[in-house]
């Protein structure tokens, strides 16, 4: 999963009780991650985007994350801790790697306990950073029981993260994934004592009386937290500055989460020399594919035998490009992004792919071409990710489309190519000459 080694998990005695957390990173700036409603601090670097996320952030500064005291793997305990307790822990990690003052990090449900913490001990928190926050809770208002009762009976399942990663809610291996986490996170009698305890939470009246600066974020299309609840929640912290991003998950690891990194490190740092210094260029072979006549295979067969053929179109993609030592970047419409470090293995994939593809029914097209990307955690950019989407639009049904520079790099591996002509390739200058690949 990862090319490097994940951090150690250490303990900070918190009264009697013992936090469990890690540390990345050795910058000048100590930035604590205060989670939401459940956490682990090792199964989290399983979910996709998370340690990357981490990373990113440890280019700047040491980053710190903890499990909350009856969670994850800090010690059990009877109840749910207090919001003066959750303080006491913060305080525990924060002297036990010998922190005098840092920045506060609240996520979700950790940001009325930033908040306060920051009000409290002001000389400890040099900055106050709020995303997907709220000073009241929002989901269990009304009718509180049958609420909690019909989360806790979901528990261990995934249920939760249809509102918490919106865009993996058709993906079954995040779901179960996601199930595993909760399931390490908390116990249901645990998530019960923490349900009923935010239900109680509100922290309007502590909000003005902030004095550190704060910045506070959210994304415009969050399904856990609604967007007016963040934007209330800056206009009451004094000169908060408020950032709104356009679309994106309540998670703040999922996703294209280069803009909220950027403007954390910049809000920390003054500056954000990361995010352009720190961009890795890579040459690689980039894939597309496509399922040919997508539209009307989905009116034909209906939203049940399309969503079921998708599904193995989406298994059949990750099978094979592993297989074929590719990484799957993303999944694009009805098609993948796909990117290799070899043009033989890529259009050996892309031929393997199509072949298998057609023989559960979904004919599709690709496209691939050889040229220097971006690395943008865990997406992708540049002139040669633009020039693979572009010949694959060239290529018809059940044919696998390349640009010269790959059939160049290829030359005795065994594969065959047929011209297909000169083409222009709309916002690429010059002519391409593209070639249909064979085995």
């Amino acid at each position: 999963m990862n090319d490097f080694a994940l951090p150690e998990t250490r303990y900070a005695l918190s009264g009697d009780v013992n936090i469990a957390y890690q540390t990345m990173g050795a910058g000048p700036v100590d930035i604590i991650m205060v989670p939401g409603f459940v956490s682990h601090v090792e199964f989290m670097h399983e979910l996709a985007g998370y340690t990357a996320f981490l990373r990113r952030l440890s280019t700047f500064a040491r980053v710190v994350t903890f499990d909350k005291r009856g969670q994850g793997l800090s010690d059990r305990i009877s109840g749910a801790p207090s919001l003066e307790q959750r303080m006491d822990d913060v305080r525990a990690v924060m002297d036990d790697i010998g922190s005098q003052r840092a920045v506060i990090v609240g996520f979700s449900e950790g940001a009325a306990m930033s908040v306060l913490f920051a009000a409290t001990y002001p000389e400890r928190v040099a900055q106050l950073v709020l995303f997907g926050g709220f000073a009241v809770a929002p989901f269990l208002s009304n009718d509180l029981e049958a609420r909690i009762a019909q989360r806790i009976k979901a528990w261990g399942t995934g249920e939760m993260m249809k509102t918490v990663v919106v865009s993996q809610a058709a993906n079954q291996d995040a779901i179960s994934q996601f199930g595993k986490l909760e399931r390490l996170s908390a116990s249901p009698g645990a998530v019960r004592a923490i349900s009923l305890l935010n239900a109680q939470i509100d922290i309007r009246p502590i909000l003005p009386t902030v004095q550190v600066p704060t910045l506070v974020l959210h994304r415009r299309t969050d399904a856990r937290v609604p967007i007016e609840i963040g934007r209330n929640l800056a206009a009451q912290i004094p000169n908060a500055k408020f950032i709104e991003y356009p679309d994106g998950d309540h998670a703040f690891w999922s996703g294209n989460a280069e803009a909220l990194l950027g403007d954390i490190e910049e809000f920390v740092t003054g500056h954000r020399e990361s995010s352009s210094t720190e961009l890795e260029r890579v040459l690689a072979t980039v894939l597309f594919t496509d399922i040919v006549d997508s539209t009307r295979s989905a009116a034909q067969l209906g939203d049940q035998r399309w969503r079921q053929l998708l599904d193995n179109h989406d298994h059949l993609a990750q099978q094979m490009i592993e297989k074929h030592r590719g990484v799957l970047v993303k999944n694009i419409g009805d098609g993948v992004l796909a990117t290799f470090d070899g043009p033989g293995r890529a259009v050996r994939c892309a031929l393997a792919f199509g072949t298998a593809a057609e023989q559960i029914g979904l004919p599709l097209r690709a496209g691939l071409h050889t040229g220097e990307i971006e690395m943008r955690g865990r997406d992708i950019g540049g002139i040669a990710v633009h020039a693979a989407a572009r010949v694959m639009a060239k290529s018809q049904s059940s044919e696998v489309l390349v640009s010269r520079v790959v059939t160049d790099l290829v030359a005795g591996a065994g594969l065959k190519f047929a011209d297909r002509g000169s083409h222009e390739l709309k916002g690429l200058p010059g002519r391409w000459d593209l070639f249909a690949a064979s085995v």
